[in-house]
């Protein structure tokens, strides 16, 4: 089992539990009072806290199974269930957003009467209750993707019940009936916006690209920079799961360097530099009759300074 994934499991075990009731709650109460005074900004954020719900539940549950041990048949266990979640979030809060959009459009051509006072009560609990549901991952949204996804829709959850209750007032004092149905196309803006950099970033991490917290040159910079490394090839970093990163290298050294060590040393500078927990390093020798049969002949590079490496000259081969 990973140690690490497990305690921020633990850590937030509380949080999704608590996150999960109040918004169950919340969704009943909107829905209910949404039907009673017609209000179709209050029913397009029950579906919206509904999507948060299962996203919450996703994320949640691929948490847990990435703390599961590897197994021979999956060597790394189930640590990428946090990015499927993440990706399977996105996809069903979009579908949702369409649907609101397409009864919102529709509502502009139908206008209904709808009861003020009672949108701008339920909505407000609506802003107190995602506020604090976002308050609970406040501490984490820089470093896991699922608990930023929660937290993301929990803040723009927050902003779009205040639209709501705004248009509740607008409504009671001017009886502009379309101010409804605008809100609703303001929901959907407003959650597009925040689930479209949580699908792509989804997509590239189920893609194994390099996540964004890492800057490929300055690893590069880093590697060939050690003591007796005369290149590199075959250097990979992708993400294992939403929380950890992965690298994998060989090292072109120009003696034999086999010392514990060395190898130990390095991984920890990368965990500390670039929070890359998971690093496998192939040590090699710069001899030809030694290479790998990754690095065919030619490929060696001598260590180019770090300004070259950055500008992507020819001294290593990723």
């Amino acid at each position: 089992m990973n140690t690490s994934s497990a305690h921020k499991t633990v850590r937030y075990k509380r949080a999704f539990a608590i996150g999960v009731s109040l918004n169950i709650a919340f969704v009943i109460i909107e829905v209910a009072y949404g039907l009673i005074a017609g209000s179709l900004a209050l029913i397009a954020d029950a579906g919206h806290n509904l999507s948060d719900v299962v996203s919450l539940l996703l994320a949640w549950g691929a948490s847990f199974l990435a703390t599961k041990d590897e197994t021979d048949k999956r060597t790394y266990g189930f640590r990428k269930a946090t990015i499927l979640a993440s990706l399977t979030s996105a996809v069903l809060l979009l579908t949702a957003l369409g649907g609101i959009a397409w009864e919102a459009i529709r509502r502009f051509q139908h206008p209904a009467p709808i009861e003020g006072v009672t949108v701008i009560v339920v909505a407000g609990i609506g802003v107190v209750i995602n506020a604090i549901t976002a308050l609970l991952f406040l501490g984490g949204k820089d470093h896991d993707l699922n608990i930023r996804a929660v937290y993301l829709h929990m803040v723009a959850d927050a902003g779009v019940s205040l639209g709501v209750v705004v248009a509740g007032i607008v409504i009671v004092t001017v009886g502009w009936l379309w101010v409804d149905p605008l809100v609703s196309l303001i929901i959907v803006v407003v959650v597009f916006m925040v689930t479209w950099g949580l699908l792509r970033d989804s997509v590239n991490y189920s893609m194994d690209a390099v996540p964004n917290t890492i800057d490929l040159p300055v690893v590069k910079e880093f590697l060939v920079a050690q003591e007796h490394v005369v290149g590199i090839h075959d250097l990979h970093v992708w993400p294992l799961s939403t929380t950890e990163i992965a690298l994998t290298v060989h090292l072109v050294v120009e003696h034999d360097v086999l010392e514990n060590h060395f190898l130990r040393q390095l991984q920890d500078d990368l965990q500390s530099r670039f929070g890359i927990e998971h690093a496998t390093i192939q040590v090699e020798s710069a001899q030809e009759k030694n290479l790998c049969a990754l690095n065919g002949p030619g490929l060696i590079r001598e260590t180019q300074s770090p300004g070259e490496i950055a500008q992507g000259r020819p001294d290593v081969r990723p």
